[in-house]
């Protein structure tokens, strides 16, 4: 068998990535590895079979194609938070990832590790698997590199990612009743700034209100800050109508509501009370529709910069996102793959599908032209040296030049005729097929370190060392964020969920979305920042 594996490595590569998925399904407690159960079902096949060599050109592209993909669709987003946040969480995060880094350094002296195993601890203690891929060219590259150096790093990180895992789970679960967290009444508290619902439903209301009539929809929405958007309207309980923001409001008008409940309830104390009959069910004169934006004209561009009013009698109500629903608003940017709903004219149908494309087929195409580009500017960015004090120099390389310039033209969008980003369904299959590839071959390649690592009992001090990282991380960035920072327990939970079992993990806790608003602003940075670190890391305790 090892002969067969060994004339045709590409079998064994997917054999270990269709096993690997399904052993990342099995949960315990409701925690499971996910996609990185690859890399173990990798360690054991590569221990199984020693002679089997995956060639290096398939680590590359997993590893670039898993690092571009995340940053060309966290980028718009990355930027955003930033603008919205302020510095403040933002400098928090960064504290937080330098802390785990330090303590990388203060376990290297204290165990006497070589630079290789320390980086490795650090990659799996914080589940970072492009930072360990980082790591592994870096050593590639190096004068002293050699397959030894780059076994050492892989056993460390398989030895500390599950306490990578378990030690953010532990820290939550002992702070939250530390603390005595309660997460409804804190949910309640925070609901006015945040939006803790994604489910999205919608409502009629008839107006009852006498002191709102002839105030305009633009002058409800900027005294109320409502996160809602209204749809078709009756005018007397008679006329279907479309509202523009100009549009007022008088005793006895019905008006179709979308939005959280929540919000919806907010709506329905200014205006007037619900009523059992629906005006979505009056389809006469206008109807509803779902279509695909697949229009690359349409890409990258604000719903209010298209100026929909001005050409159709429609309103977009909400966009589908992948599995997410969210509101339409003016400020809302188009991507490949959203899905629109809105409600218009029959007569403006079939000329709002041709505006937006409505091609599922176009909507599932990836554009070689700006995706192969984009990848080569990340390339070229990685191949740069930089000079850091005391003589050290340092390249970007195979993972952090594509991440930056990704995050970059994630938040530009589009470039004139350009369009930069992914549709949604090639920007996730791109992202695990690289990830796969990259976990599968790590683990084949360093099976045989692994097994002498467990039949030698030298593991058990790495072990040890991942639990300082990743256990005094999550605790202290709890702590600090939650009692000194004031950032709400909620909100902390998505900062130290490094991984998507954690962040699962803090959304049952919560029984909200709050963590995932954390998670985002965080990520990026995280991403980024862990690479580096790794790198240096690997530089500077030589």
């Amino acid at each position: 068998m090892e002969q067969f594996y060994i004339e045709n490595p590409l079998v064994l590569l997917f054999v270990v990535a269709a096993i690997g998925y399904l052993a990342g399904k099995v949960s315990y407690k409701g925690v499971s590895l996910g996609v990185a159960a690859i890399l173990f079902v990798g360690l054991v096949f590569g221990a199984m079979f020693p002679g089997v060599d995956i060639p290096k050109i398939l680590f590359q592209l997993g590893l670039v194609l898993f690092v571009y993909s995340i940053g060309i669709g966290s980028g718009r987003v990355f930027f955003d938070s930033i603008k919205r946040n302020g510095s403040r969480d933002i400098l928090f995060g960064v504290l937080m990832l330098s802390l785990s880094a330090g303590l990388a350094v203060v376990i290297h002296f204290a165990f006497g590790f070589e630079a290789a195993t320390t980086t490795g601890i650090y990659a799996g203690s914080t589940t970072n698997t492009p930072a360990l891929a980082a790591v592994i060219e870096q050593i590639s590259n190096s004068p002293n590199g050699g397959s030894t150096l780059t076994e050492m790093a892989v056993v460390a990180y398989s030895f500390t990612y599950p306490m990578g895992v378990m030690g953010a789970i532990i820290a939550i679960l002992l702070l939250e009743r530390i603390f005595k967290i309660d997460y409804k009444k804190e949910r309640e508290l925070l609901s006015k700034n945040y939006n803790v619902s994604q489910d999205l439903t919608s409502t009629t209301i008839k107006v009852t209100n006498a002191d709102i009539a002839g105030i305009s929809k633009r002058d409800l929405f900027a005294q109320h800050k409502w996160n809602v958007v209204f749809g078709r309207y009756a005018s007397g309980g008679a006329d279907i109508s479309l509202p523009n923001w100009d549009t007022s409001f008088e005793v006895g008008d019905q008006l179709m509501v979308v939005g959280s409940k929540d919000e919806i309830d907010r709506v329905a104390s200014v205006m007037g009370s619900y009523v059992d009959s629906k005006l979505s069910y009056d389809r006469s004169e206008y109807d509803v529709r779902r279509i695909f934006v697949s229009n690359p004209y349409v890409v990258g561009k604000s719903l209010s910069e298209l100026q929909l009013d001005r050409k159709f009698t429609a309103v977009v109500t909400r966009i589908r996102r992948g599995d997410v629903d969210m509101l339409a608003k003016g400020d809302t940017i188009l991507e490949l793959g959203d899905r629109i709903r809105f409600v218009a004219r029959r007569q403006d149908l079939n000329k709002l599908s041709e505006f937006f494309g409505d091609s599922y087929f176009d909507a599932s195409r990836l554009n070689l032209f700006s995706f192969g580009l984009g990848i080569a500017l990340g390339l070229l960015l990685g191949t740069i040296e930089f000079s850091l004090p005391g003589g050290i120099n340092f390249k970007l390389g195979l993972a952090g030049g594509p991440i930056v310039v990704s995050l970059l033209l994630g938040a530009l969008q589009r470039t004139g005729p350009i369009v930069w980003t992914l549709p949604y369904s090639v920007n996730v299959t791109l992202r695990q097929l690289g990830l796969i590839i990259l976990l599968a071959v790590i683990g084949i390649a360093s099976g045989p370190a692994f097994l002498e690592s467990v039949t030698g009992g030298t593991g058990i001090l790495v072990f040890v060392g991942g639990v300082i990282i990743s256990l005094f991380t999550a605790m202290l960035t709890i702590i600090i964020g939650y009692k000194i920072i004031k950032i709400p327990f909620t909100l902390l939970l998505g900062l130290v969920s490094n991984q998507p079992a954690v962040l699962e993990f803090a959304l049952n806790r919560t029984k909200n979305n709050l963590p995932i608003l954390g998670y985002t602003l965080i990520f990026p940075i995280s991403l980024v920042l862990k690479i580096v670190y790794a790198q240096l890391l690997f530089l500077v305790l030589q």
